[in-house]
């Protein structure tokens, strides 16, 4: 049974994609702020991130797009000189030049590497980085507001020890970047529930089920607006079961893009948080080692609402209860909450255009590409790491990736290191005197004013088709 914990947590808050953006970073902070004063921080250790290197992103990434991400400047969107390489990397639009950019991309893989040596080395059950989950980055471009992509990194990382990882993908946008990157391969299996049709990236028909070695391997499910808790739980639990079945993985990694809400500024579903979170519920409860990661969410009240409320799902903490079901604690970011100053979200009363007979015929059609999968995949031949040495650890800069932080302090505790007061939430989340670490010091994380940045072109990705090409398939297998 699970029963270990970890979350990575990083300043990517501080920075800004420029006025007007829908993409903002500051939601992390507020999430994180939600999971303090929720009292959650002290079922789980909490990290700041590994920083992820140049090396380590090369793992994936071209040398030569990492270093136009690391000398990439705000003021040379003016320069001439530098106008072929943002058009040929695909900065500029959706994907601006913002100060820190580089930086905020490593914090990002960074957490999610970490998050998976942590779960390799077996030192977790659960990991969450909600930092990670920039899904649609490509291994030289930049895309959707992603511009490294830290799944693919984690992933790589996961199979150093699993032979096979599924990757599973409930954004409203298409997991185009990680679909892609493991195309012609049956050691990962990749999984998205998206909105199909002239919607960005454009990509994730039903027949992409992915070439070569991989072909099968891709399984997409293309939705319509308006889908529902139950239209989608009904397709999410038949299709994963399926899958579970079939492929038979040693590790997942869930990529929870809260932009499938209702309400959320670029989508088009119907979700609330309990019709998301049972996502994950239900994909918790094979019991393999989790990673957790964020993605899309652009209502940045609700994308903090989600991801505390899952990171609860997360830890068995009882979500019917008083404090996870009605009025939020109070926090920094309490006038953000203003609508209500509640936990759950409601649905609204949208079309659903998900049909019964659509749903079926799609559930048919995933279901026989996946008889296609043998019993017992052929990646069980492949050699595997046993279990990462120190020898391994000493070579990788992981022997450094995170300074422990068990027990964040929360915005409304004030006990010092070794007493034990509740804070005035205490009692309404459950949470014992037992759960505390006294022992560990508490550390405060300081709210500092985001940097700006220059004003970008807007041709922010959403319900119209995005001007990016249908991606091209990697031939090689990854």
């Amino acid at each position: 049974m699970m029963n270990k914990f970890v979350k990575f947590v990083g300043d990517v808050g501080n920075y800004y994609y420029g006025q007007g953006h829908p993409m903002k970073p500051h939601r992390i902070r507020m999430a994180h702020n939600l999971i303090l004063n929720y009292g959650l921080y002290r079922r789980m250790e909490v990290y700041r991130p590994h920083v992820a290197t140049f090396e380590e992103m090369t793992k994936y990434h071209s040398n030569d797009y990492l270093t136009f991400l690391k000398n990439a400047r705000p003021e040379d969107i003016i320069d001439s000189n530098t106008a072929k390489a943002r058009q040929r990397y695909n900065v500029g639009e959706d994907c601006p030049v913002f100060d820190g950019m580089y930086e905020f991309c490593q914090t990002s893989c960074g957490g999610s590497l970490a998050a998976a040596a942590k779960l390799n080395k077996k030192q977790a059950d659960i990991t969450i980085n909600w930092m990670g989950g920039l899904h649609h980055a490509k291994k030289s471009e930049a895309s959707g507001f992603c511009y490294t992509n830290d799944i693919v990194l984690a992933i790589l990382e996961l199979l150093n020890h699993h032979q096979r990882v599924l990757y599973v993908d409930i954004d409203v946008h298409h997991g185009d970047g990680v679909e892609e990157a493991f195309y012609t391969t049956d050691r990962v299996m990749t999984v998205s529930f998206h909105k199909f049709g002239e919607y960005f990236p454009g990509t994730g028909d039903i027949q992409d089920i992915g070439s070569g070695r991989g072909k099968y391997y891709a399984v997409n499910c293309p939705l319509h607006d308006g889908i529902d808790d139950d239209t989608y739980q009904s397709i999410f639990r038949a299709v994963m079961e399926q899958v579970m079945l079939s492929y038979q993985p040693s590790a997942i990694v869930l990529q929870c893009g809260a932009d499938s809400l209702v309400g959320d500024r670029l989508g088009c579903f119907n979700l609330s948080l309990k019709g998301h979170g049972k996502c994950v519920e239900f994909m918790k409860k094979f019991n393999l080692p989790l990673l957790l990661l964020g993605g899309g969410g652009y209502t940045i009240r609700n994308v903090a609402r989600c991801w505390a409320y899952e990171t609860a799902i997360a830890l068995d903490v009882e979500i019917s209860n008083v404090a996870l079901s009605l009025e939020l604690p109070y926090n920094d970011y309490f006038e953000y909450y203003s609508n209500d100053f509640k936990l759950h979200i409601i649905p609204s009363n949208m079309t659903n255009l998900n049909t019964p007979d659509y749903l079926q015929k799609m559930q048919s059609t995933i279901f026989e590409h996946l008889r296609h999968l043998p019993y017992a995949p052929s990646v069980q031949m492949q050699p595997i790491k046993d279990e990462i040495t120190d020898e391994t650890m000493s070579k990788s800069s992981y022997k450094c990736f995170s300074i422990l932080e068990n027990c964040v302090e929360g915005d409304n505790e004030f006990y010092e290191e070794h007493s034990i007061k509740p804070n005035r939430n205490e009692r309404s989340h459950n949470l014992s005197a037992e759960d505390l670490s006294p022992e560990t010091k508490r550390i405060r994380i300081s709210s500092p004013k985001s940097p700006k940045s220059p004003k970008s072109p807007k041709s922010f990705l959403g319900s119209k088709f995005s001007k990016s090409p249908k991606y091209s398939r990697s031939t090689s297998d990854s």
